[in-house]
């Protein structure tokens, strides 16, 4: 009794089996339809942009050089001017003039006056005579001035030096003295004197007095002329 219904068995439960399978996915199913899935919001595209650009101009070809004119019969290049070259020409020499033979005669020399008038002044005729001269004379001449003595030489240090007074030297004192001449014609002094002295009692105006020998001056002039016995005042240093 059990193996007869074991086969029928299995089918009902085969059977039972799909149909619940096939109730659940209908419930499934109608589980989905009742859900709201939510849509995804696509932003708008954006829009395309066109750019026309208008194309450049295609270059032309160049043109070409016209041809050529086909060089017809016995024709071709021009000839070239023709020149005309001349012997250079020759100058002419002037004659040579050839010396005479002989020499021509020397006109003689006549001195006076010529019977017909020249177009050049001729020689005259000369004459002769002696005779002598002389003077003697002196005196200035006009535009000459007066002028002032010129010193020309004094005492060289050396010679101031043996004139210092000897105790003066040896105390190594310095001293100066001014004396008054008068010039003489031939530049030296006469007729001397101490006019100043410093410091007074050494002995430097005797010193000074000595040393005017040594001096020499070129005596003023008057219209020209030396001047004797012009006074002059010169100063003299001593330094040991």
């Amino acid at each position: 009794m059990s193996r007869r219904s074991s086969p029928r068995n299995v089918r009902l439960v085969t059977a039972g089996v799909a149909v619940g399978v096939g109730a659940l996915h209908l419930a499934l199913f109608g589980l989905l339809g009742r859900m709201q899935v939510p849509t995804q919001f696509t932003p708008p595209s954006r829009p395309v942009e066109v750019v026309l650009v208008r194309p450049s101009p295609i270059p032309l070809p160049p043109v070409p050089p016209p041809p050529r004119p086909a060089p017809s019969e016995g024709g071709g290049a021009p000839a070239a001017p023709s020149r005309l070259h001349l012997p250079p020409r020759k100058t002419e020499r002037p004659p040579e003039v050839t010396a005479p033979p002989k020499p021509a005669p020397e006109q003689a020399l006549v001195v006076g006056v010529a019977p017909v008038a020249g177009p050049v002044p001729g020689a005259g005729q000369g004459g002769e005579g002696t005779g002598t001269g002389g003077g003697v004379g002196s005196g200035a001449g006009p535009g000459v001035g007066d002028g002032p003595p010129r010193f020309l030489q004094g005492p060289t240090p050396d010679q101031r030096r043996r004139l210092h007074p000897p105790e003066a030297f040896r105390q190594r004192l310095d001293g100066r003295a001014v004396i008054a001449c008068r010039i003489r014609l031939d530049t030296r002094l006469e007729d001397c004197r101490v006019v100043e002295e410093a410091p007074p009692g050494r002995g430097f105006g005797q010193a000074a007095l000595a040393a005017s020998a040594y001096f020499r001056f070129r005596p003023p002039t008057r219209d020209g002329r030396p001047v004797e016995g012009r006074e002059i005042t010169v100063g003299v240093e001593f330094m040991p």
